[in-house]
């Protein structure tokens, strides 16, 4: 940072404008004649005293996307992925796999259905952004390369089988999040339930 921003952010903080005030203050006990003749001490004394009891500089709070936001986008990184998926050539078995995680990941990021429920669990919100715009790409990215090195120099466990167990594991953990999350609605429309049923009672 340049010393002539410093000097600014200095003029502009909470020590110098208390720490001027308070020094104003003591220039009008020196026309006053209070200060006497040992005004300049009294009015450096006062500006330090200010600044010293001024509140600390807060800096500003992060300005984080909003959860709605975030998924809005990550849908648009999922259509992407589903574009490039569209391209690869997959055996079936890793085909088939792949079509059940896409159902599900189709399903998570529905905007009429989980969508308010998932923008309120930020660690569900991750692990769907994880797997749309990591673990899915590259998974099949990797099987991609693979193959080819494996018909060059063929090695002691077919690609597609890896492929096959990484899509397996992601299903599980997708399948997982959305079984939370119908748990959430499930439990929040049960408190409701408890909550009209007791205000009946008192009826």
């Amino acid at each position: 940072m340049a010393i002539s921003d410093r000097v600014l952010r200095y003029l502009e903080s909470r020590k110098n404008l208390t720490g001027s005030a308070a020094g104003l203050a003591g220039l009008a006990l020196t026309f006053t004649g209070l200060a006497g003749a040992y005004w300049p001490v009294v009015v450096a004394g006062l500006y330090g005293a200010g600044a010293l009891i001024a509140p600390p500089e807060r800096p500003p709070a992060p300005d984080f996307p909003d959860p709605a936001e975030e998924l809005d986008e990550l849908r648009e990184n999922f259509a992407t992925l589903r574009t490039y998926l569209a391209e690869v050539d997959l055996p079936p078995a890793a085909a088939g796999r792949l079509t059940e995680l896409d159902g599900v990941l189709e399903a998570l990021l529905d905007p009429s259905s989980v969508a308010d429920v998932l923008a309120k669990d930020p660690e569900a919100v991750h692990a769907l952004s994880r797997a749309v715009r990591q673990d899915v790409p590259e998974a099949v990215d990797a099987f991609v390369r693979t193959r080819w090195w494996s018909r060059v120099a063929p090695g002691s466990e077919p690609p597609e089988r890896h492929l096959e167990r990484q899509l397996t594991a992601l299903h599980r953990e997708m399948t997982a999040i959305a079984g939370a999350l119908r748990d959430a609605e499930e439990r929040r429309q049960e408190a409701h339930t408890i909550v009209t049923e007791e205000r009946q009672d008192r009826l």
